[in-house]
C-alpha cells in the first residue's frame, strides 16, 4: 500500500484593525470559507508560497515574514481530487482593512474554485448557521484565542 498523498499548503490568517478575518469562498463541490493561500510548489518554501498566493488571490504583498501560528493535518482517502489529505500551515498577518483584489482574473479565480472573498467578524463565524462550511470547522474558537492571546508560544495543532 502506498503512503497517502498529502497536499501541503500555506495559508494566512489576515486580521484587520477591527479583528475581522479575510476568508476565501471555495466551491468544490461543498462551499467552504477558508484562509487565503494555497499549495506549496516543489522547491518552494512555505513563506514563498504564501507570498505568491496572497498576491494572486487578494493582492496583499507581505513586507515581513509573518509568524507561524497553526497547523492543520487532515487525512482521508479521496479527501480531494488527487489527494488523500491536506497539511495546512497558517501564518498570522496583521494589516489595515483593504478591498481584496489579487493579480488573478475572475476566470482564473474561478478555475481555482474561488467564488468570493469576504471579511468576517469572529462572532459572525461563531453564529453562522447557513449551509456553507468553515475550515477548520470550528474556526471561531482558535481565531478567538489568537485574537485574545496573540501569537502562541508554539504552533497550535488544529483538527478538521
Amino acid at each position: 500500500m502506498s503512503p497517502p498523498k498529502i497536499r501541503h499548503a500555506a495559508r494566512a490568517i489576515i486580521l484587520d484593525e477591527e479583528d475581522r478575518v479575510l476568508l476565501c469562498r471555495f466551491t468544490t463541490p461543498d462551499v467552504v470559507w477558508t484562509a487565503p493561500g494555497g499549495g506549496i510548489e516543489s522547491g518552494e518554501s512555505a513563506l514563498a508560497a504564501l507570498r505568491r498566493e496572497l498576491l494572486e488571490e487578494v493582492g496583499l504583498a507581505l513586507a515581513a515574514d509573518p509568524p507561524h501560528v497553526w497547523r492543520q493535518r487532515v487525512e482521508s482517502p479521496g479527501f480531494a481530487p488527487r489527494y488523500d489529505g491536506v497539511l495546512n500551515d497558517y501564518f498570522l498577518v496583521r494589516t489595515e482593512s483593504f478591498a481584496p483584489r489579487g493579480t488573478l482574473s475572475d476566470a482564473e479565480l474561478a478555475a481555482e474554485n474561488i467564488s468570493g472573498l469576504r471579511w468576517w467578524r469572529p462572532q459572525d463565524i461563531a453564529a453562522y448557521r447557513g449551509p456553507d462550511l468553515f475550515s477548520p470547522r470550528d474556526l471561531a474558537t482558535p481565531l478567538a484565542a489568537l485574537i485574545a492571546h496573540g501569537v502562541p508560544s508554539r504552533v497550535v495543532e488544529l483538527g478538521l
